[in-house]
């Protein structure tokens, strides 16, 4: 199951990279897969966020087919400093809050790692599902972390994929910087 949900995942982010709609359903798959895997390795933060992945991408893939004023398809804009800001302060909170629930309620294996994990990529997502530019940096940050914690547990494929996903992450905030890709806008 975690090798199936791995080549989803990386089909899903290629595709996300070129905004191909196809990254929505593809990625539904990997993480109804993914679910059951990271439940079964007591990361339960990451098995919720699964969950909530379920819907955003239900959402995110009616938003780049329609979410334009005019609905037409969405172009790529820019949150602006200010909104990547309160991104990331509530990112911090946010991850912080959530790692002592974890902690204190439950046998999670990695609490504050994977509160992190859980909370930016919540943002990256939401940001995604946007297509605003500054997901990949969220992006970014979640693949460098969630290497470690992977690792730490002994998912390897999914360490590989995660490994993968930093690279594909560079690679998308490159492609989705083109001056022909880009407008500006200050809405988050």
């Amino acid at each position: 199951m975690e090798i199936t949900a791995t080549v989803f995942g990386l089909i899903c982010v290629f595709l996300t990279i070129r905004q191909n709609i196809w990254c929505w359903p593809t990625g539904l798959i990997q993480v109804l897969l993914y679910i059951v895997v990271f439940y079964q390795a007591k990361l339960y933060s990451d098995s919720g966020l699964q969950i909530i992945y379920v819907i955003v991408s239900i959402y995110g893939w009616y938003h780049w087919l329609y979410g334009n004023k005019d609905k037409s398809a969405l172009p790529v804009t820019s949150t602006g400093t200010i909104f990547l800001l309160i991104w990331v302060i509530v990112g911090i909170l946010g991850s912080l809050a959530w790692g002592y629930i974890m902690k204190t309620n439950t046998d999670a294996a990695a609490p504050y790692a994977d509160a992190f994990i859980v909370v930016l990529s919540l943002i990256a997502q939401w940001l995604m599902t946007r297509k605003k530019l500054e997901s990949w940096y969220f992006w970014i940050t979640v693949d460098v972390l969630a290497v470690g914690v992977y690792l730490y547990k002994h998912l390897y494929f999914t360490t590989g994929l995660y490994a993968v996903f930093l690279i594909l992450a560079i690679w998308g905030l490159l492609a989705w910087k083109k001056p022909t890709s880009i407008l500006k806008a200050h809405a988050a």
